[in-house]
């Protein structure tokens, strides 16, 4: 799908913030409410926009660990992939999960209250795991940047 200039400024209003109602993206961008209507309904069929979300702040919610874990499979096989990967999916603690290439497989991004209860994450979730060979874990000491918002 080719997105022209008014479809980008529709998706850069909406990223920002999606509480927006078409009259207020039409009074943004000089247009009428019925285009407007009809580009995000054409943008949403398209799989453009994915869905519509809360941002929630981490630490008023008593998030205040971030972790970045490297995991690396016993073996690189699909059938052990797909395994860890349904595993994976009913771990809530896991906010981002990425298959990679480099010195190990898996790249997770996990948000945890405190050391505590990574440990327990680590200990009684991870490591348990089948298909997992080793960890490596970064923790985050400050978040620079942090945005849901894509260049368009």
């Amino acid at each position: 799908m080719i997105l022209d200039e008014t479809d980008k400024k529709i998706l850069r209003l909406l990223q920002e913030d999606a509480h927006l109602t078409l009259k207020d993206i039409a009074n943004r961008i000089n247009l009428s409410l019925t285009p407007v209507h009809d580009r995000v309904k054409r943008l949403e069929k398209e799989g453009i926009i994915e869905k519509y979300v809360s941002i929630l702040n981490k630490k008023k919610l008593g998030k205040h660990l971030t972790v970045y874990c490297q995991v690396t499979l016993n073996k690189q096989t699909y059938d052990i992939s797909e395994a860890f990967n349904k595993s994976i999916l009913n771990l809530p603690e896991v906010v981002e999960c990425n298959f990679v290439s480099g010195n190990f497989d898996y790249m997770l991004k996990i948000v945890l209250p405190d050391m505590e209860s990574y440990h327990h994450f680590h200990q009684k979730k991870l490591s348990i795991l089948p298909e997992v060979s080793t960890i490596n874990t970064v923790f985050v000491i400050s978040e620079v940047k942090s945005t849901t918002v894509l260049a368009v």
